[in-house]
């Protein structure tokens, strides 16, 4: 074994120059061989001197001439290992050219006692001898790459097209040998796939205990999302490192190529499959008008644009507080508008919600039609440490965009909102839940003013994969680092969905809207997040450290619930939902306050950031927002005061209309 290990490296190591040389002296060996062969088939003598011995030059000039030849048909580019049909097309083509010049040469010069069979003999051994040593070279350098190479073993779940190409692919290269095919498919079990076994999946647990497999390769760009968590639950138990190929759209498109492996995301755990988007509602929000989102440059703002993109508008409006987010949006949509071939403006403008004079300003010069409000602060604990900026960017700002919208008649306005408005335990949940009290109050106030009204509606929806705040890449970066994972409580849940698929249910709800609706999006079953860590370690090849397994690789561990953290999230305040046309999009009726109530509550909360006092804008919040409890207490960084006299004629007033939990 070492031998050929060695024998192995000393071929691969050899440069390219070197390996020309190494066939060029075989075919100037096997060319005089196929003449004689040639002549021995023609005459069934091994040795026919009679014959030959008048044209021994031939066997002088026939290697040289060929050489010649076959160099000028390229055959000496080709790597031998690669070798495909356009390099057995060359030698074909040189060995009839080469029976051709000796057949001609005899008829032109009457050589006398030559075989006129000779050169279709040789011919058809130069195939043999010249491309057969060539099949045969490729085929044992394969062999030893199999056998003796250092190369990781893996197997490969999907014995398709893609798992095969896959597997050509990783054939070239020096890190990986497939050992298996595993396919669902009982009728491919047994079959065989460029030499290579397809096997039952059930069958990968023997393969990992007898072959030391540790790394499975997912190649079902095609599959569905339900299929692909089919296969993935199959590994999950498995000291595997499981890595899938890109998708056949990415493939397609240029993005990717096949052999660019990558972690399993969380879409492919969860199995959900995106509903494809009703066009109508999509045109009847996007198509023919000018779009403006705010927060473009967040983690939702900016997906919201890229699918206002696809959707054909008028023109579309960036409106960013950050610089650097608002250019890397701009520069992003740019490329991606020249791609698309478009040719509809893109204005990207800095500017805070709360600054009415920009906002109305930015929504008058642009006749702005559909408006998309993503801005927001949302990381629930750093609202937590500075409620009165939260107040003021979810509340103010949402009550700005909202009256803005109104007042300068935009067709539709849209807030982006969130699970954690219901019955919410910390500030960034209420500030949420005041917000969409302000889009209901207005829509209920402007109802009847004509085909110029505002339509206004909510919509909400869980945790986004691959947010800013999203625990998935930083469970990947903990994975990296070698842990632990930190969960914060092991009972501790989430509903999950794609960026892209929530987006894009945005944009048909709103379409939806009649004024004043708050839809909730089917988020599917909610995740413990203590089993999606558990499932992340498993998928990367390593074991959970924990009571069971002390020897494991990661350990989880759990840190407590964090201001205002909940346990699990609710879509819903009451039971009153009912579905609509879209089997994703469902549509809530939840209570309202009376306008005057909101005004003195909203005029609170403006006292409350002037004069600092953060405890007074979290007493007045949970006068507005049912089931606000606020359990974690206050703990603000700034504005940390205790609570004002000037907040009980509000309190009594709530108290004595009877509407202190609507």
């Amino acid at each position: 074994m070492m031998i050929h290990t060695r024998m192995h490296r000393s071929i691969a190591e050899l440069s390219r120059s070197h390996k020309r040389l190494l066939m060029v002296a075989a075919d100037l060996v096997a060319l005089p061989l196929a003449l004689w062969s040639a002549y021995a088939l023609r005459l069934a003598e091994w040795w026919p001197a009679q014959y030959m011995e008048p044209y021994w030059w031939m066997f002088l000039v026939v290697p040289v001439l060929g050489v010649f030849v076959f160099a000028r048909l390229g055959l000496y580019r080709a790597v031998v290992r690669f070798m495909g049909p356009q390099a057995l097309w060359a030698v074909i083509k040189g060995a009839v050219l080469l029976a051709l010049m000796m057949w001609a040469a005899a008829y032109f010069f009457q050589w006398q006692g030559f075989p006129r069979s000779v050169p279709v003999n040789f011919a058809l051994v130069t195939l043999v001898y010249v491309g057969g040593t060539r099949l045969l070279v490729r085929s044992y350098y394969h062999w030893l790459n199999r056998h003796f190479a250092e190369k990781e073993p893996v197997a490969i779940y999907g014995a398709g097209g893609a798992g095969a190409q896959l597997a050509l692919a990783l054939s070239s290269g020096r890190e990986f040998i497939v050992t298996a095919f595993l396919d669902d498919a009982p009728a491919l079990w047994g079959s065989t796939i460029k030499g290579v076994k397809v096997m039952d999946p059930d069958a990968i647990a023997g393969l990992v205990e007898h072959h030391g497999l540790k790394r499975v390769l997912l190649a079902m760009p095609n599959a569905t999302k339900a299929e692909r968590k089919q296969a993935l639950d199959k590994l999950t138990d498995l000291p595997v490192h499981v890595q899938t190929v890109p998708s056949m759209p990415e493939i397609v498109s240029g993005e990717a190529s096949l052999d660019q492996l990558r972690e399993v995301e969380l879409e492919d755990l969860l199995g959900r499959d995106p509903v494809p988007p009703d066009e109508a509602l999509v045109d009847a929000s996007i198509r023919g008008k000018v779009v403006m989102v705010t927060g473009a440059g967040g983690s939702i703002g900016s997906e919201m644009c890229r699918q206002v993109m696809r959707g054909g508008p008028r023109a579309l409006v960036l409106y960013e507080i950050s610089e650097y987010g608002l250019y890397a949006i701009d520069q992003e949509l740019e490329a991606l508008k020249r791609d698309m071939g478009a040719d509809f403006p893109i204005y990207p403008l800095l500017g805070n919600v709360c600054d009415r004079e920009r906002l109305e300003a930015t929504l008058r010069c642009y006749e702005v039609d559909t408006l998309y409000h993503a801005a927001a602060y949302k990381h629930v604990p750093i609202v937590e440490h500075n409620v009165l900026e939260g107040v003021r960017n979810n509340v103010r700002g949402t009550r700005v965009v909202a009256e803005s919208a109104a007042r300068l008649g935009v067709e539709r306005c849209v807030l982006i909102s969130t699970d954690k408005a219901v019955r919410p335990t910390n500030v960034m949940g209420a500030t949420k839940r005041m917000a969409e009290l302000v889009l209901q109050d207005l829509a209920a106030r402007h109802g009847g003013e004509g085909e110029h009204r505002t339509i206004f509606s909510m919509v909400r929806f869980g945790n986004v994969l691959g947010s800013s705040g999203s625990v998935i890449p930083l469970f990947r970066r903990q994975i990296e680092q070698g842990g632990p994972l930190t969960v914060t409580h092991p009972e501790i849940t989430r509903y999950f969905m794609t960026i892209p698929e929530a987006a894009l249910l945005v944009i048909q709800a709103g379409s939806m809207a009649k004024g004043g609706d708050v839809f909730v999006l089917d988020m599917g079953d909610p995740v413990k997040i203590v089993d999606l860590a558990r499932r992340m370690i498993r998928l990367t090849g390593l074991e959970v450290r924990d009571d069971d397994s002390p020897g494991g690789d990661i350990e989880i561990a759990f840190t407590g619930l964090r201001p205002g953290e909940k346990l699990y999230e609710e879509l819903l305040i009451g039971e009153n939902v009912v579905g609509t046309s879209h089997p994703k999009i469902m549509r809530a009726r939840e209570a309202v306050l009376p306008t005057e109530t909101l005004r003195e509550l909203l005029q609170a909360l403006h006292d409350a950031e002037h004069q600092m006092d953060s405890h007074r804008a979290c007493e007045t919040l949970k006068l507005g927002v049912d089931g606000f409890t606020h359990g974690s207490g206050l703990c603000d960084l700034l504005g940390h005061e205790p609570p004002s006299a000037e907040a009980a004629p509000v309190v009594q007033l709530r108290r004595e209309n009877g509407t202190a939990n609507p």
